[in-house]
């Protein structure tokens, strides 16, 4: 343990991090690989005599993004493709991973406030927040079955074909949540092969993974395939009870046991399984039926507190220490509780005899529970015509809790549980007019049943008046919600892909999409019976529902009603096209510009803490112009994509953490929409297969976020004036951070690996992966310089090096690789958590992995 001795501790500096002026020069030398290659292959050629061969070349990759067949390199669209072999080159077991080798994506797991909800963005646009009242900006779709949530969103990719990474807005195509782009997942299909493998791992910490699928004939044109997956690790963050290793301290101590540790925060424990029945006796009908199930069970995520203090007394520990840098235990371990005690709370707006608290605890694991079923058919009607159905169900349970000041203080206490039921249904008509013209009409239904249970033990609420230089105490707010969501969508929409000469290529598409969310609220007090008082004064005073004048809801600003037992609701329609142009100057070589938009639903505030923060918010949309270029050349020795955006993007949906204007005193949770930006932005990626056995490649992008006006209403409690504004004036700009939280403006990553023929003895394969993610705001509104915000809140940019050494046998069955990830032990945050807003006086950083190393052996059959 290292003990912080200040107020609030500095990032630590642990491995190799490559300053700002190399992480530059490393990034132009990328961008260059591209353009200076062709000559190093053409030298090569010329010394050798011989020409490329094809079967030496980028591997093709055939995707299915606009609904049919495709070539990658024929696609008018950005594209990732990563191939099953690609991922397992690139040690990519999750959906996160991916991330580090694609240009614009940003996928990370949020805090433990969050559970095991993933945070997604491409090209700046996504969602940070897993509540269901949120739309998630990033559409994730397995086998084409939408998935609705970022909570359990972080999957494992089990027994995956390839995986499509769409950058920009797929409104057209993937609906309404793609507005930065979509991520689609596409499994192994049963082909009646009767072969399969069988995968396991053993690594740092004991870490265990096994993996395998068997591939089967039942019958005649009957074919089925199972899969599944094990993985176990032991965390890397210590949590440490206090009282225990400190016990002149006064806190009781909860545990002991070796060097009072209680558990390892960062741990791995799922299992996860999938079947597949295939029925396909002709290429008329092709029906799969498949179904999945995950179990997760492990501890919270790997935190540490970065900066801590509050004096409010209501938060100390229970013999009376505040909230400071005592807490700060290092760089890889934490004090988190599980629970808060009893006590007394005394504020301005208690009496003065002061509020009982009562005492709040909660488990210190994470439970998740997914299954889904579904069903795709594909009937081939004629030569011409084709139909698609796609009906799947799915479910998820989750339930968690968080000491979110991860020390003996009591700031607060959340149990949070989430129950989710999704259905939906997609039909697709494929039609062939002719040889120049291909049609896609269709029609999406989807229906959303979710609940979110909360506990909630929220003793750090006080206002922060001119005249008062601490913090006043206001009052306690011990309560429990069990809220009501339901989600529906409907959509129709058409593509329309028109070749006027063979170069030349139109895509015109469509889709109609109407919305609708009810969101019902209920705030009891720990009893689960009376109505707290705080939250909602007039339903504590008149019951559950009431719905007359409001006179006593001092913070309501003007509502009617109680909280308690309120349904708000939200409805829209939104109309998306998409119009793009592609031109073939070569086989090498295609151009295309296209201008498309996407939007994400709006919602209502789901965690309103009165009931003027009941309020609505509304929809993101957004206008996307893009030029893209793809080649490949020296027959396909060498490939080049390029594109580059500019973004109309409006009505940001930003999370407020203190909005007196809406409500008064207190604290806050709000979403509004609070401006309109302008982002521009280039990508390019490479691959390049200059001589045999020899693969590199590597990605590059840049964006740049430029807010063109912002709502003064949503960014300045002290604004006086019209609402729904939207203001250019510099100084109500500056008021927000220059980039939303999630965003990350430079990228890049660069791979190289030589397979060695070894004759008999088969293969030695050595690669080696380097990956860049720049720095990431860590707050809406922008903290005033030298702030303990402005200080530990953001997130600096990272650089990670992966290596992998593969021996795979002469027969091409058999493999052995070694692995090490985080090569330089790199010390990182993936994200922080800012109470200080909310006067809550702490900060969280969830530690990035440190370096491991494993051993995997593979064997197919």
């Amino acid at each position: 343990m290292r003990m912080g001795m200040g107020i609030s501790t500095d990032r630590p500096s642990y491995g190799i991090e490559p300053p700002p002026v190399l992480t530059r020069k490393l990034g132009l030398a990328l961008l260059a690989v591209p353009l200076i290659w062709p000559s190093v292959l053409h030298a090569q050629e010329a010394r050798t005599g011989q020409p490329s061969a094809n079967d030496l070349g980028v591997p093709e990759i055939v995707v299915t993004a606009q609904f049919r067949e495709q070539k990658l390199q024929n696609a008018p669209v950005a594209i990732t493709a990563i191939s099953a072999e690609q991922l397992a080159q690139r040690n990519a077991s999750s959906i996160a991973d991916i991330a580090s080798g694609t240009p614009s994506v940003v996928l990370r797991q949020q805090s433990s406030g969050s559970g095991n909800a993933l945070s997604a963005s491409i090209r700046g646009l996504g969602q940070t927040d897993f509540n269901p009242s949120f739309e998630p900006g990033v559409g994730i779709y397995i086998d084409d079955v939408y998935y609705p949530r970022l909570t359990g969103a972080n999957f494992d990719l089990l027994d995956v074909q390839r995986v499509e990474v769409l950058r920009g807005p797929q409104g057209t195509l993937t609906g309404k949540n793609s507005e930065g782009g979509a991520i689609r997942f596409i499994s192994r299909k049963p082909d009646g092969s009767d072969s399969g493998y069988i995968s396991a791992t053993y690594g740092s910490r004991n870490r265990i993974n096994l993996r395998g699928a068997a591939d089967f004939t039942l019958a005649k044109d009957l074919f089925a395939r199972i899969s599944g997956g094990y993985a176990s690790q032991d965390g890397y963050v210590d949590v440490i009870d206090y009282g225990c290793a400190f016990p002149g301290s006064g806190v009781p101590a909860a545990s002991g046991g070796s060097k009072c540790l209680k558990y390892k925060a960062g741990d791995v424990g799922y299992g996860a399984l999938r079947g597949m029945l295939r029925y396909n006796p002709s290429s008329i009908v092709d029906v799969t039926l498949s179904g999945d199930y995950t179990r997760e069970r492990r501890h919270n995520g790997a935190e540490v507190l970065r900066y801590a203090n509050n004096a409010n007394p209501n938060t100390a520990t229970v013999n009376g220490l505040p909230l400071d840098s005592r807490f700060i235990c290092g760089p890889f371990c934490n004090y988190s509780t599980t629970g808060l005690s009893a006590g007394t709370f005394y504020g301005i707006a208690v009496p003065p005899a002061g509020q009982p608290l009562s005492a709040i605890s909660g488990p210190d694991e994470l439970t998740f529970t997914g299954w889904g079923v579904a069903a795709n058919a594909d009937f081939r009607i004629s030569d011409k015509v084709k139909l698609t159905s796609i009906t799947a169900y799915r479910a998820f349970d989750t339930l968690y809790a968080a000491d979110v000041d991860i020390s003996p203080a009591q700031v607060g206490y959340g149990i949070d549980g989430l129950n989710n039921r999704f259905w939906s249904q997609e039909a697709r008509l494929n039609v062939d007019f002719a040889p120049w013209i291909t049609t896609t009409f269709g029609g999406y239904y989807s229906d959303e049943k979710s609940v979110y249970y909360a506990q909630q033990d929220l003793r750090a609420v006080g206002i922060y008046p001119p005249s008062a230089p601490v913090i006043l105490p206001l009052f306690p707010l011990q309560f429990i919600q069990n809220d009501p969501v339901r989600t529906k969508s409907a959509a129709a929409f058409a593509t329309a892909i028109i070749k006027p000469f063979d170069a030349l290529t139109l895509t015109l598409g469509g889709r109609y999409t109407h919305d609708s969310k009810s969101y019902s609220f209920f705030r009891y007090n720990f009893d689960g019976k009376t109505v707290n008082s705080y939250v909602d004064p007039v339903g504590a005073i008149y019951g559950a529902g009431y719905n007359g004048p409001d006179t006593l809801n001092l913070f309501g600003g003007g509502q009617v009603g109680a909280l308690t037992g309120r349904t708000s609701t939200y409805s829209g329609n939104r109309f998306d096209y998409r119009i793009s142009a592609d031109y073939r100057f070569s086989p090498a070589v295609l151009a295309y510009a296209t201008v498309s938009t996407g939007y994400k639903a709006g919602g209502v505030g789901s965690r309103p803490f009165n009931a003027a923060q009941a309020r609505p918010f509304g929809p993101e949309r957004l206008t996307s112009y893009e030029l893209g270029l793809k080649t490949d050349l020296f027959d396909r020795r060498l490939r080049v994509n390029v594109a580059a955006y500019y973004n109309q993007f409006k009505g940001a949906q930003l999370q407020l953490q203190s909005c007196p204007q809406f409500g008064g005193p207190g604290p806050c949770s709000l979403p509004q929409n609070a401006g309109n930006a302008h982002v521009t932005g280039i990508e390019a990626e490479f691959s390049a297969r200059p001589v045999d056995g020899l693969q590199i490649d590597g990605s590059i992008s840049h964006l740049h976020w430029h807010w063109t006006c912002v709502d003064p209403q949503v960014v300045n409690p002290s604004y006086i004036g019209p609402a729904g504004t939207c203001s250019s004036d510099a100084a109500t700009v500056a008021l927000l951070s220059p980039r939303p939280i999630g965003v990350v403006a430079d990228q890049w990553s660069l791979g190289a690996q030589y397979e060695s023929r070894l004759g008999e003895a088969g293969t030695l394969t050595p690669r080696f992966d380097l990956s860049y993610q720049g720095s990431m705001s860590g707050a809406v509104l922008a903290p005033a310089a030298g702030s303990p915000s402005a200080r530990f809140a953001g997130v600096d940019g990272y650089a990670l090096a992966n290596a992998r050494l593969t021996w795979r046998n002469q027969r091409k069955d058999l493999s052995v690789a070694l692995v090490v990830s985080n090569l330089f032990d790199r010390y990182y945050y993936a994200s922080t958590f800012d109470l200080v807003p909310t006067g809550g006086g702490a900060i969280i950083g969830t530690v990035g992995r440190p370096r491991e190393w494993a051993i995997t052996l593979n064997k197919n059959f």
